[in-house]
């Protein structure tokens, strides 16, 4: 539970970076980040805003509403706005291997101001998903999609591995040109073998 509301406060305060918001807007934006994981209830939301706020990492400043009720727009304090950095400095680990919470993540990523402070977020995730690994296994061996008769788990580890690969090649890349940006950097080797070796998805190679 915990980690559920890890993600909801880190996608609060980066939504919230970005732009003051209603609470009516913010529940939207983070629906569409990460309603099809868990949806966003008020019973969740306006929580974990009052925690974030009781902290001290957000303010809400009340204004008139039209015919309705007064609306509360919220803002991020200062203390807020340090702490979505550290937080996207030294994300936990289960931000890194949970593909849900790594979305989250990454969407509020760019707000890290170094390059080289993006660069490590990333390097951890390369590594991550460079580990052998599979959904199935024999004894401790990870199996392939090519070593299953059921194809329905083969599908599960096609396309795992498909959307690995994609991953893979997309962070290379970025590691690349963050790389690039830095005085006097050159091009970034880190996870240098191709798409074809084993990663965490499928335990098998492409």
């Amino acid at each position: 539970m915990r980690q559920n509301a890890g993600m909801l406060e880190l996608a609060i305060l980066g939504f919230l970076y970005e732009a003051p918001l209603h609470g009516y807007e913010l529940r939207k934006r983070i629906t569409a980040l990460t309603g099809h994981v868990r949806p966003v209830a008020e019973s969740t939301l306006y929580p974990a805003i009052k925690r974030l706020e009781k902290a001290g990492l957000l303010a809400r400043e009340t204004q008139p509403g039209a015919v309705a009720a007064p609306r509360h727009t919220l803002t991020l304090t200062a203390e807020g706005r340090a702490e979505l950095v550290r937080r996207l400095a030294e994300p936990e680990q289960v931000e890194i291997t949970d593909e849900n919470r790594w979305f989250t993540l990454l969407a509020f990523l760019r707000h890290l101001p170094e390059p080289a402070r993006q660069a490590e977020v990333l390097r951890r995730r390369l590594s991550f998903l460079e580990e052998p690994a599979s959904f199935f296994y024999e004894g401790e061996r990870p199996l392939s999609a090519e070593e299953l008769d059921d194809p329905f788990r083969q599908g599960i580890l096609t396309v795992a591995r498909a959307t690995s690969a994609a991953e893979l090649k997309w962070l290379r890349a970025t590691l690349r040109s963050l790389r690039s940006t830095e005085p006097g950097g050159a091009a970034d080797t880190t996870g240098a073998k191709g798409a074809s070796g084993s990663n965490r998805s499928t335990g098998a190679t492409g």
